[in-house]
């Protein structure tokens, strides 16, 4: 069996599909319910339960025997959320309650870490010097990602903390304010044929800030192959290595639907200070786990989404 937490995410969905794909579907899903449900619809697993069903499981020993590797995409990923009790207990209580179970039973564990955590720093290798996380979500990813680095250390089996730069591509939609900007500009060019694009800041010409943006299918193959293979511990960059602007976006999506403009509007003083005008992984410690592939460019990205994207917009019947 394979267990993926956030199953029914946006992530956590497109590993299930390419599980799927490999004809896996000895699956256990485990999420909660809600709008991202429709993601499964197409999908094969063998079980699910709820975080609170699964955590009693593992306290209970009650799991399968034989779990090849956990793939743990669950979190709340509401940057903006503010209720420090709650981010705690979803984001660094639970990880850390399935790392140990992960560790006793020698079971490979790729989590899902963030690039948030580099916050106000200008430099993204995955070192403390560069952490420097500005909102409590991305405060909870790096308690957690210090406690795998306290314990990491003396364990048997694969333990590795990915962190997404900007993630795209299909079954996003239910995520609604938290989706990708590349998903949130297809839907404004596809409303009313204009891309809604921040003014200038830090620096930075109108929609000249610069991102890591990266497909989700090259996010799915990094969660496969680390948990595959020799055994692999550490928290790793998944980006493409190549900041793009949110300009460059809007052009390609334009190009992509064949039509479409840009507006620039005012950027919003509650951003001011919390706010990253420019990222970019830093791939080395991937590279030397042994990971080889390329990385999609954002044109093939972005490409691939939007005919996914368009291909979930249209009428199921259901």
């Amino acid at each position: 069996m394979i267990i993926v937490t956030g199953g029914a995410g946006f992530i956590g969905s497109n590993l299930l599909a390419a599980l799927n794909a490999k004809g896996v579907t000895d699956v256990l899903v485990v999420d909660r319910r809600g709008d991202n449900f429709r993601n499964l619809r197409d999908l094969k697993f063998s079980d699910f339960m709820l975080p609170d069903e699964f955590g009693r499981a593992i306290e209970r020993k009650s799991l399968p025997d034989r779990i090849d590797a956990i793939f743990h995409q669950g979190a709340c990923a509401d940057t903006t959320n503010t209720d420090g009790r709650y981010m705690i207990e979803n984001n660094f209580t639970f990880s850390k309650l399935i790392l140990h179970f992960a560790l006793s039973s020698k079971v490979p564990l790729v989590y899902a870490s963030s690039a948030s955590v580099y916050g106000a720093s200008s430099a993204f290798d995955p070192s403390r010097e560069n952490e420097r996380p500005l909102n409590l979500y991305a405060l909870s990813k790096l308690a957690f990602d210090h406690h795998v680095r306290s314990v990491s250390a003396k364990a048997a089996s694969t333990v590795a903390g990915l962190r997404y730069f900007n993630v795209y591509g299909p079954r996003e939609s239910h995520k609604g304010k938290m989706a990708s900007m590349v998903y949130q500009l297809y839907c404004q060019l596809k409303a009313n044929g204009r891309a809604r694009l921040f003014e200038g800041t830090d620096g930075y010409a109108d929609g000249e800030q610069r991102r890591d943006f990266v497909f989700v299918n090259d996010i799915v193959r990094v969660n496969l192959a680390l948990a595959a293979g020799p055994v692999r511990k550490g928290v790793f960059n998944v980006g493409s290595g190549q900041a793009r602007t949110f300009n460059d976006v809007a052009k390609v999506l334009i190009a992509r639907l064949g039509a479409g403009a840009v507006d620039y509007v005012p950027f919003p003083s509650s951003l001011a200070g919390k706010y990253q005008s420019f990222t970019q992984a830093e791939l080395s410690s991937l590279r030397d786990a042994g990971y080889t592939e390329s990385f999609s460019s954002l044109e093939n990205g972005i490409a691939q989404s939007v005919d996914a994207w368009d291909r979930e917009d249209r009428p199921t019947g259901d």
